[in-house]
C-alpha cells in the first residue's frame, strides 16, 4: 500500500469514527433505530456539509479522489471537529493546517504559563501575546528590565518599548540589529491579522511615535525567529550575555515564551543580585 493510499484509508476511518460519536440530539435529530449504530448517517452529514452523498461516501471509503480544501472544511464543520481534528484531516488530504482565526485578546499569561515562567528561576523569561504585548514575566526578567512592572498596561508591548523607551534602547547592546529582527519577526507572525483593529492601532501609534519604526516598517522586512546570543548593558549589573530562545505551549499556541539562558559570568551576576 502506498503512502497516499494509507492516508486516504486513515482519513476515511477517521471521518467514520468521528461521525459515529456524534450525539443526534445535539443536532435536533431523533434517536437512531435499534438496528442502527450510534451517530449520524452519511446522508445527514452530506446534508449538513452540502457535499453530495456519493462524494462523502467515497471519502469515508478512502477512494482515489481529490477533495478540495473547501469540501474538507465543510465536512469538518458538519462533523464539529476540534481544531486539532480539523488540522489532522487536512494533513491526511495533503493540505496545510487551517490558518488560525483571530486569537482572543491576551492581556495576561494563563496561570499555568506564569507558573512555568516563575519556575525558570534565574533565567529571565516573559510571555508575549499575539500582538506582542508582554503578558507575563518572572522575577529574573524584572531584574533585567526593572521598568516592566511600571509601564502602563497599554504600553507594555515589546515593539512599543523597543522603539519608544530610551531605557530599553540603552539596555540593548545591538539596538539597530535587534529592532530590525524583532520587527521582521512580528510582521511574519502578524501579517494575516494586520487588518484587525488591534494591530492597526498598534502600527498606527508606532508610526506616529517613531521615525525609525516608520522607516523599517515601510521596508517590509520579514524574518523568522533564530536562537542567538543577546548582550545587554545593565545599569547596575553591567554587561550580561544570554542565549535567546522561543517556546510555544502546545495548549496555548497564541502565546510565545521568550527565555534567556545565561553564560557563567551572567549567572554569577544574577547570583550576586539574589544574595546582595
Amino acid at each position: 500500500m502506498t503512502t497516499d493510499e494509507q492516508q486516504r484509508k486513515e482519513l476515511g476511518a477517521f471521518l467514520r469514527a468521528r461521525r459515529s460519536t456524534l450525539d443526534r440530539a445535539a443536532f435536533g435529530l431523533p434517536p437512531a433505530g435499534r438496528a442502527r449504530t450510534a451517530g449520524l448517517r452519511r446522508e445527514e452529514i452530506s446534508y449538513l456539509s452540502g457535499v453530495s452523498v456519493t462524494w462523502y461516501t467515497w471519502l469515508e471509503q478512502g477512494r482515489d479522489i481529490n477533495p478540495s480544501r473547501q469540501v474538507l472544511d465543510a465536512v469538518a464543520t458538519a462533523l464539529r471537529l476540534t481544531s486539532a481534528e480539523h488540522d489532522y484531516a487536512l494533513r491526511l488530504a495533503g493540505f496545510a493546517p487551517a490558518r488560525p482565526g483571530s486569537p482572543a485578546e491576551v492581556e495576561s499569561a494563563p496561570a499555568h504559563v506564569q507558573r512555568f515562567l516563575d519556575a525558570l528561576d534565574e533565567h529571565p523569561a516573559f510571555a508575549l501575546a499575539p500582538d506582542w504585548g508582554i503578558a507575563g514575566w518572572n522575577a529574573a526578567y524584572e531584574t533585567l528590565f526593572p521598568r516592566v512592572a511600571e509601564v502602563a498596561a497599554e504600553d507594555r508591548n515589546l515593539l512599543w518599548l523597543i522603539f519608544t523607551d530610551p531605557s530599553v534602547r540603552a539596555l540593548l547592546d545591538d539596538w539597530d540589529d535587534t529592532s530590525s529582527r524583532f520587527l521582521a519577526e512580528f510582521r511574519a507572525e502578524a501579517g494575516p491579522r494586520l487588518g484587525e483593529q488591534r494591530y492597526r492601532d498598534l502600527v498606527g501609534r508606532l508610526r506616529e511615535a517613531s521615525e525609525e519604526f516608520r522607516a523599517q516598517w515601510d521596508g517590509h522586512g520579514v524574518g523568522g525567529f533564530e536562537s542567538r546570543e543577546r548582550v545587554f548593558q545593565h545599569p547596575t549589573l553591567g554587561r550580561l550575555v544570554f542565549e535567546h530562545h522561543q517556546l510555544r505551549p502546545s495548549d496555548q499556541t497564541d502565546v510565545q515564551l521568550v527565555v534567556y539562558t545565561a553564560d557563567a559570568a551572567t549567572r554569577e551576576a544574577f547570583a550576586r543580585r539574589a544574595t546582595g
